[in-house]
């Protein structure tokens, strides 16, 4: 749908009586969703980022051209400002394929599985041990597992009706499990992916290190690869396997977060941010993770020029680096962002996938984000949002909750999110466009509300 000129001025005129009238705020987000659902150029936008820029992991060449292409995209649409923001990062590479597999009596059993991110890589060669399964981290204080694989097997807990909590809950056995276990003198660890699904597919994920202890080389099994080692240990609880990791860390490297923004008509000091990450891992081409996140962020401040909007605030888009294994580009942002004073009276986040949005998860210091934004429901509700939970916003916009902004994050329907969470069918027919639109216009319903009326 092109927007008429005379509608335009229309438009605009009614968004000024915003503030005062309440059918003003229902018509332009009616307007917002009309652009999104009828002439939005976001899912061909994240067409050609995963297929142009595919596996963008900190210090690759993808991720500088990822950086480059959002610039040109942003530069393209129109923005008053654009900024390049410097940004160290770390730089880990995958290397040769990995290969983890299992000495049965009666042959080698193959077992599907990605090095954790930032694994060390294994000995020349590769490593052989003996296996022990476990299904905690405390499990380690009570058992041998020196000179030995530990196997981390806890399942996501099926009964957790938000997929989130499932992933938090199982999360420790990637994230520390590694280096956990080395302190107990583990030669290395395989871990359960983190999805509910039960296939072949497995998902990779960062990991980290105790400083000071030997760190050891550790892997993520599919969910069918772990189901099959368990049950071999079963059957012979002495077998041995073998990995093969050809991992390399480098020197830490330049990129960059890419900042849009549109300046405020009356309080340009005062910011309301947008965001996602545009890293991604480096087997993935990261269609929802986050790829959806970069295209929706961007697509908010178009929606707000294409029916006319002049904001209050400056609405800033920014799109964060290095996310996956640092958190560096959120952390970067928040101490400039301190430095020079800024002010942000929201920063939204979409990192958790490009599906159906409901809602949103809100915090601030006071606490009271979410119920305050609740008085929006009855706006929203048509639009099918309608919860409103209290949190930290996601990972790179949470560091600004401590500076005074309200911080936040879109909630979509996630239940197929984690099927493709960090794994190599992270692609672009796992989005439906609809559902793209829709949790792009459900930022920018946000956004405005938040710059015509504040929390």
């Amino acid at each position: 749908m092109r927007l008429s000129v005379s509608f335009l001025a229309t438009l605009t005129f009614a968004a000024g009586l915003c503030a005062q009238t309440p059918d003003a705020d229902a018509a332009l987000l009616r307007h917002l969703y009309d652009a999104a659902l009828t002439d939005s150029p976001v899912y061909g936008h994240l067409g050609e980022l995963v297929s142009k820029f595919p596996g963008r992991l900190s210090g690759s060449k993808n991720l500088a051209g990822a950086v480059q292409w959002a610039k040109t995209v942003l530069e393209k649409q129109g923005v008053d400002r654009l900024e390049l923001q410097p940004v160290m990062v770390p730089h880990w590479e995958r290397g040769a394929q990995e290969s983890v597999h299992a000495f049965l009596a009666d042959g080698d059993l193959p077992l599907t599985a990605l090095a954790l991110g930032g694994s060390v890589p294994t000995p020349a060669g590769g490593l052989t041990a003996p296996v022990v399964e476990l299904h905690s981290l405390d499990a380690l204080k009570t058992t041998d597992v020196k000179g030995k694989i530990v196997f981390f097997n806890r399942p996501m807990d099926p009964r957790a009706v938000n997929p989130g909590e499932a992933y938090g809950g199982a999360g420790d056995q990637r994230n520390k499990g590694p280096g956990e276990a080395a302190k107990y003198g583990a030669v290395g660890v395989l871990t359960r992916s983190l999805t509910h699904a039960l296939d072949d597919v497995p998902h990779t994920g960062n990991t980290s290190y105790v400083a000071g202890v030997t760190r050891i080389p550790a892997a993520a099994l599919s969910t069918v690869a772990a189901n099959r080692l368990s049950a071999a240990l079963k059957s012979d609880p002495t077998l041995k396997v073998g990995m093969e990791i050809h991992s390399r860390w480098f020197d830490p490297a330049p990129s960059h977060n890419v900042i849009g923004e549109i300046r405020g008509s009356e309080h340009p000091e005062i910011i309301i941010l947008v965001g996602g990450h545009l890293d991604s891992w480096d087997v993935t081409p990261g269609a929802h993770d986050d790829g959806s996140g970069v295209v929706q962020s961007i697509e908010v401040l178009r929606l707000l020029q294409a029916v006319g909007y002049k904001p209050r605030h400056t609405i800033r888009c920014v799109l964060f680096v290095s996310e996956e294994n640092s958190t560096n580009g959120g952390k970067e942002y928040a101490r400039i962002a301190g430095e020079k004073k800024e002010k942000h009276l929201l920063a939204l986040e979409s990192d958790n996938g490009g599906y159906q949005p409901i809602g949103f998860q809100l915090g601030n210091t006071a606490g009271d984000a979410h119920p305050r934004a609740a008085r929006w429901r009855a706006l929203l509700e048509p639009y099918r949002l309608n919860v409103f939970e209290a949190g930290t916003g996601g990972a790179d916009v949470e560091p600004l909750m401590a500076l005074g902004s309200t911080v936040g994050e879109i909630i979509p329907e996630s239940q197929r999110y984690f099927d493709y969470h960090h794994t190599t069918i992270d692609t672009m027919d796992k989005v439906n466009p609809r559902e793209l639109q829709l949790g792009a216009a459900a930022m920018a319903a946000l956004v405005y509300l938040f710059d015509q009326h504040g929390l």
